[in-house]
């Protein structure tokens, strides 16, 4: 279903794992590559899934530090109807051609997007070539299946490193 796209299973289930997205052509996100975590809960697709930014991207909708998406397909109108590819294919590419200052997690991007769109766009330009170029997703996918050479201990012992935060030496 997802063949169109890179995806980087977490653990070994099938219900987590990170999908490379490309910023939509014609935004300020053009150019811009996110890693997106997905997480499918045991009732999908009746139930939606979880969906985050990995890096950071400077969006009115979007929380800056969490990196979760404030979109209401997903959060409260999600139909068995759709599936994963409508996420990445329509939903959030919507979500970043046109976002919602009106209802925001991130209340800084928010305010800056209705006083000043030129400002806000410049800013988004900023956080894509600081957080969001290609070849930086790409290294972190590298070193992440470089972790294949430890032993599963080893393994589990660094994914849960990953998990809780702690920075790369």
């Amino acid at each position: 279903m997802m063949s169109d796209y890179k995806v980087e299973m977490i653990n070994d289930g099938m219900q987590e794992f990170y999908v490379e997205f490309n910023g939509p052509k014609d935004s300020p996100y053009h150019g811009g590559v996110w890693k997106i975590r997905v997480e499918l809960p045991d009732a999908y697709p009746y139930k939606s899934p979880s969906i985050g930014f990995i890096n950071k991207i400077y969006h009115p909708n979007v929380d800056e530090m969490s990196g979760s998406v404030c979109l209401d397909v997903i959060n409260q109108t999600w139909s068995p109807m759709f599936d994963l590819v409508n996420v990445f294919e329509v939903f959030l590419p919507q979500l970043l051609l046109y976002p919602n200052p009106s209802d925001p997690l991130n209340g800084e991007a928010a305010a800056l997007m209705m006083r000043d769109r030129a400002a806000y766009e410049q800013r988004v330009k900023e956080y894509c070539e600081k957080y969001a170029k290609p070849e930086d997703i790409g290294a972190k996918a590298e070193e992440k299946s470089s972790d294949e050479e430890l032993s599963e201990d080893e393994y589990a012992a660094s994914d849960d490193e990953e998990i809780a935060g702690k920075p790369d030496p």
